[in-house]
């Protein structure tokens, strides 16, 4: 159906989402960089979109309307938005606010056509088998930037009491009763942490999880759970204690603001000697990153409402590596890189969250710069300027790197398959522009 009282609702019969970047535009467009622009003004944070997806997706704990505010405009909120449709819930969006209604859940399947297009989609997995006692979840596959196993959600699953099966690529998952258990992750995982939480605040008696993710996005998911009645002590540490309850009801949140597009502002600042005001973010998420381009001789000042950012010269090597939070965060590893490009001297950059994600490294050789890759660590040889070139985005934080080296890069650099960015980065053009970027979104011809 077309938008009703200035609401954006979806229409699963023809398969279309109206909002303009959902129709596939993103697959036909590309985004022009002229760099040597230094950077100055004031930019706004919107809200995360790895806190926005889960909390959307808890929404199906509950009967009534729930709003969510500061939602970010992006791929993967849409899509997310269209696989609660398709369970049967109501969605409105307005600007950055959703309302979704799951009193008439109807349906308990995810369909692949929907999760292969977002792993994030996995999330529908605990809360259905708390609602409803019954999942069908499409298998996610795999990803550009590594495998992402499940199979720590689904062992959390089957202690809680569910029976998993695998068939035909789907998971499902059948349960009378979910009850508390003790559940120890092997390895940190944020979405196992979140959707395990999601699934014992419906399950009777206490469920510990244990070397939980300390992520904000998990804390910001368990305060809008507490808001709807659930009761989770612990969020932030690596234990969380989660008390089954009978019933949840709906609630009103606001989505913390994104620290990836902060840090990734923080770098445009920095790369281009520039002198920006970030505001409506959280520095204290960001706490690892902030050291570090200070180590690399940036300046960094809290002031009200926001965080100074102020580049210069020269700027220092620095070695990093990224680790599970509050350590170094790998969604910032390739914006990094891209500051340490531009770096005196050598830096070491060492990957142990994801096996695949240097994919970057070719597009940035093509602009000049030196890196050498040996398995999970990057070395980086700065202090040559870069030039523009025609690169290729392969995921969303690889392309928000590329778009930060044209920043800084002689010439032109034309970034091509900006889907990647949308998913993550709500019109990412239009704010470096108003910064003072000469940066355009255009057609392929």
């Amino acid at each position: 159906m077309l938008p009703v009282n200035g609401r954006l609702q979806f229409d699963l019969s023809r398969g279309e989402l109206y909002r303009h970047r959902a129709k596939g535009k993103g697959y036909m467009e590309k985004i022009l960089i002229e760099g040597g622009r230094r950077l100055e003004g004031t930019v706004a944070i919107s809200g995360a979109k790895n806190a926005a997806l889960p909390i959307l997706v808890s929404a199906l704990l509950t009967d009534g309307w729930n709003t969510y505010q500061n939602v970010p405009e992006l791929r993967d909120v849409m899509t997310i938005n269209k696989l609660l449709t398709e369970l049967g819930a109501r969605v409105e969006t307005e600007k950055n606010t959703v309302r979704v209604n799951a009193g008439a859940l109807s349906r308990y399947e995810a369909p692949y056509e929907l999760v292969r297009t977002m792993r994030a989609s996995v999330l529908v997995l605990g809360p259905l088998l708390a609602r409803l006692g019954r999942a069908r979840v499409s298998l996610p596959g795999g990803c550009a930037i590594g495998a992402r196993p499940i199979n720590l959600h689904l062992r959390g699953l089957e202690l809680l009491g569910a029976e998993i099966s695998l068939n035909h690529g789907y998971i499902e998952a059948k349960a009378k009763s979910l009850k508390g258990t003790d559940i120890y992750f092997d390895i940190v995982t944020v979405t196992g942490t979140e959707n395990l939480m999601m699934a014992a605040v419906l399950a009777e008696g206490t469920t510990t999880l244990r070397n939980a993710a300390r992520e904000p996005e998990v804390c910001a998911l368990a305060e809008a759970l507490n808001q709807m009645g659930a009761q989770i002590s612990g969020a932030g540490t690596p234990m969380i204690t989660i008390r089954g309850v009978d019933t949840l009801r709906p609630a009103s949140v606001t989505i913390i603001p994104d620290r990836i597009e902060t840090g990734t502002f923080i770098i445009a600042s920095a790369l281009t000697q520039g002198n920006i005001k970030i505001v409506s973010c959280e520095p204290s998420h960001l706490t690892a990153v902030i050291h570090k381009v200070r180590e690399a001789g940036v300046t960094i000042e809290e002031e009200p409402g926001g965080l100074r950012v102020i580049g210069g010269e020269p700027i220092c090597s620095v070695d990093v590596k990224t680790l599970p939070y509050p350590g170094f965060p790998t969604d910032m590893q390739a914006q990094f890189m891209v500051l340490m490009c531009l770096a005196s001297g050598l830096s070491v950059i060492s990957e142990t969250i994801f096996e695949n994600r240097f994919i970057h490294v070719c597009e940035l050789q093509r602009m000049g710069a030196n890196i050498k890759v040996s398995g999970n660590t990057a070395i980086v040889s700065g202090g040559k300027s870069l030039t523009g070139a025609p690169v290729m985005a392969t995921d969303l934080r690889a392309s928000a790197s590329l778009i930060l080296a044209g920043l800084a890069a002689k010439g032109t650099t034309e970034v091509s398959r900006v889907y990647h960015i949308d998913r993550g980065y709500e019109a990412i053009e239009k704010k470096l522009a108003q910064l003072g970027a000469n940066i355009r979104r255009v057609q392929i011809t």
